[in-house]
C-alpha cells in the first residue's frame, strides 16, 4: 500500500522508493535510482509517466495525484491510499525540506499554480488567483530564481539549512519563512516552501489566520495590501 500523502516532492520514505521502482520499471529515467527521496529527478520521471498516461498541460506537472498514482500502481502491483493527512497539515519545523523543484516562472504560471492552491484550500479562484499572483509578482518577481530566497530581511537568521541559507530566510514564490510555512502547511502538498503550490497554500492559510481573510477570499485584497494590485506594495 502506497499513501498518496507520503509521495510528494521533498519527502523521503519507503513509499517514495516503491514509486521510484515502479517508474524505472516503466522506463522513466531516475539517474540516481530508487533513493527514497522525491527530488527533481523523480518529479521529472513522474511527469513523463503522467504524459504517457494521457495527462496534458498543468495536469502533467510531476506531482502525483490519486488517478495517476493508482494507474501506476495497477501496472506495478501496489495499491494506493488516496486519503489525506490530517486536515490542518501542520508540520514540525524539522520536517520542512529545502529542495527547489525549479517550478515555472512568470505570471501565467503563477495563476496556474494559484488555481491549484485555491482548489486545495477551498478558496474561490476568482479572488484567490489574482491575489496570490499579485503577491508572487511583488515578492519574487513571479518565482524568478534570483528572488526565491531573501537573505537581507530581518528574518534572515538561524542555522544554515541544506539549501545553503539561514533557516528563517523567507523562501518561495510568496516568500514564506519556514516556521510560518510549517505552521500553515496544507495537507497533501510538498514539504518545501520552494514548491509554488505548497507555498501558496501556506500563504492562504496564514492570511486567513493572521488577517481574517474569509473562506472564499472575497476580502483577500482588502485585508492584505500586498495582494491588492491597486495599492502600493506592502509587507504582509
Amino acid at each position: 500500500m502506497v499513501a498518496l500523502s507520503k509521495v510528494q516532492f521533498g519527502k523521503r520514505n519507503e513509499d517514495v522508493r516503491t514509486v521510484q521502482k515502479a517508474l524505472i520499471a516503466r522506463g522513466r529515467k531516475i539517474p540516481d535510482g530508487p533513493t527514497g527521496l522525491f527530488g527533481p529527478q523523480t518529479k521529472a520521471a513522474y511527469r513523463a509517466e503522467q504524459l504517457a498516461q494521457g495527462f496534458k498541460g498543468a495536469d502533467a506537472d510531476g506531482n502525483p495525484g490519486c488517478t495517476s498514482l493508482t494507474t501506476l500502481g495497477r501496472h506495478a502491483g501496489f495499491k494506493v491510499n488516496c486519503q489525506g493527512a490530517p486536515a490542518n497539515g501542520r508540520l514540525p519545523l524539522g520536517k520542512v525540506t529545502y529542495l527547489d523543484p525549479d517550478d515555472d516562472v512568470g505570471d501565467p504560471a503563477m495563476r496556474r499554480y494559484a488555481d491549484k492552491a485555491c482548489a486545495l484550500t477551498g478558496m474561490d479562484p476568482r479572488f484567490g488567483v489574482p491575489a496570490l499572483a499579485t503577491i508572487a509578482r511583488r515578492e519574487s518577481a513571479s518565482n524568478h530564481p534570483k528572488f526565491r530566497v531573501n537573505r537581507t530581511d530581518v528574518n534572515a537568521h538561524g542555522p544554515i539549512m541544506s539549501d545553503g541559507h539561514p533557516r528563517n530566510c523567507s523562501r518561495g514564490a510568496t516568500q514564506c519563512i519556514p516556521p510560518t510555512f510549517a505552521t500553515h502547511h496544507q495537507a497533501n502538498t510538498a514539504t518545501t516552501p520552494y514548491d509554488v503550490v505548497a507555498d501558496m497554500c501556506a500563504t492562504v492559510n496564514y492570511v486567513r489566520a493572521r488577517y481574517h481573510v474569509n473562506k472564499s477570499g472575497s476580502n483577500f485584497a482588502a485585508r492584505v495590501q500586498q495582494a491588492d494590485p491597486h495599492r502600493p506594495p506592502h509587507p504582509y
